[in-house]
């Protein structure tokens, strides 16, 4: 006598978990998951910002420390804004797991950046880092607006800050 009947698939408890799981829910995951992960890589960049960088050569456009704190965190809040838009939909389907999952690939890296470009001080290695993640958030953002346009469009200062930050990552790293 085989049991399998009486034990769920894994997908199936994956969907009923999904399905069961409350839009508040939801929301407050996908506001913490990047708020947790913009902190944490929070951590080599204070550490960084106090030490190494100090020292280094910087362009004269170089915003001062303070403002990416609150850049940073408005970013995050508008990246799990734009996450909540697409994981809410009921409609598990290709489009969304892929947008998900280009989601967790850039934020991902978005972790890395700060590790590779303050804690090991290798802005050469943090721009190519930041390279393959800039082409990961156009991705996500392309994937995004097949199931939301809102959550594309939040993502668009995202990508704007990045491209800044490479610019600026560069610099810092021809000038050193």
């Amino acid at each position: 006598m085989q049991h399998s009947s009486f034990i769920p698939s894994e997908q199936k408890l994956i969907s009923d978990c999904y399905l069961s799981m409350s839009n508040s829910l939801r929301f407050i995951l996908a506001l913490a998951i990047p708020l947790v992960i913009g902190s944490s890589s929070a951590f080599f960049t204070v550490t960084g910002l106090d030490s190494w960088y100090q020292t280094i050569q910087k362009p004269s456009w170089n915003p001062p420390n303070w403002i990416f704190g609150p850049v940073w965190t408005t970013l995050y809040i508008m990246m799990g804004v734009a996450l909540f838009l697409v994981w809410k939909q009921q409609d598990q389907n290709a489009a969304q797991r892929t947008a998900i999952l280009l989601f967790a690939a850039q934020l991902i890296l978005n972790f890395f950046w700060s590790l590779i470009f303050f804690k090991w001080q290798q802005p050469g290695w943090a721009f190519a880092e930041l390279a393959v993640m800039w082409v990961l958030i156009i991705l996500t953002i392309f994937q995004f607006s097949k199931l939301s346009n809102t959550a594309a469009w939040l993502l668009v200062p995202y990508i704007s800050w990045v491209s800044f930050a490479g610019i600026l990552n560069y610099t810092i790293w021809k000038l050193n």
